[in-house]
């Protein structure tokens, strides 16, 4: 039986994180099902959990975009994410598939409840020099067709919900939450390559960028206007 938690529910991981006593470390795990990294670092962190003292460490994972309040609520900015939290103060942030930097810091952070690295470790997969320009090309096409449609509604921005980067994305987020969106969102500062890919896939240069059912809405001037011509335009969508 895995000692990985899952979250199902808001409710859920507020009461356990709010039950963890301050000798415990809590380890989050922010992942999603077309993020192919995170496939390879829950690997990891299933590792991590199985080699770890139950009464010492609690290894709580959550699905970036089912429950994008807690992600908001740690600034998840991509996926994978990890955040690395004792007696309430969050102690560490990993961004990226690291396995490495995990697992040296829950190590690190857990005074000895994790005492073995995963048996087996994973690298994230990578370009070699000798790969053709058609076929990166061909693999940032795919990848992005996969983003655009990670969420019914998917949202490119500068920043995150939380803490937007630019004012046209936190003019766009106070326009979603006004008529109560459920979104996916995607950080494009923390991945060059979905920037800038991005503006040739779409044929849209700037930034945010709204997405329904994968397909192109367009940035906060078309967005507003399509609201104000249509009281009813996005309100009540879920992702």
């Amino acid at each position: 039986m895995s000692k990985v938690r899952e979250i199902k529910s808001v409710e859920q991981f507020n009461e356990l994180v709010t039950n963890a006593t301050s000798d415990i470390l809590v380890a989050l795990n922010f992942h999603a099902p077309w993020a192919a990294p995170c496939a390879q670092m829950n690997q990891v962190f299933e590792a991590l959990a199985e080699q770890s003292s139950a009464d010492k460490t609690l290894f709580i994972s959550i699905d970036a975009e089912e429950h994008p309040d807690i992600s908001e609520s740690y600034e998840v900015s991509a996926v994978p994410f990890f955040v690395l939290i004792k007696a309430g103060a969050i102690l560490e942030k990993i961004s990226g598939a690291d396995p490495s930097k995990l697992t040296s810091s829950v190590m690190k952070h857990s005074d000895g409840a994790v005492t073995l690295p995963p048996a087996q470790p994973i690298t994230a997969n990578t370009s070699s020099s000798t790969t053709s320009q058609p076929a990166a090309e061909e693999d940032i096409n795919t990848r992005l067709t996969k983003l655009v449609s990670a969420a019914p509604v998917m949202l490119f921005m500068k920043g995150t919900p939380a803490a937007p980067q630019c004012g046209f994305s936190r003019q766009l987020v106070a326009l979603l939450r006004e008529r109560e969106v459920r979104y996916g969102f995607f950080n494009i500062l923390a991945d060059d390559e979905v920037r800038q890919g991005l503006k040739t896939f779409s044929d849209w240069p700037t930034f945010p960028q709204l997405y329904l059912d994968g397909q192109l809405l367009g940035g906060l001037d078309i967005v507003r206007e399509e609201c104000e011509n249509d009281p009813n335009f996005l309100k009540g969508s879920t992702a």
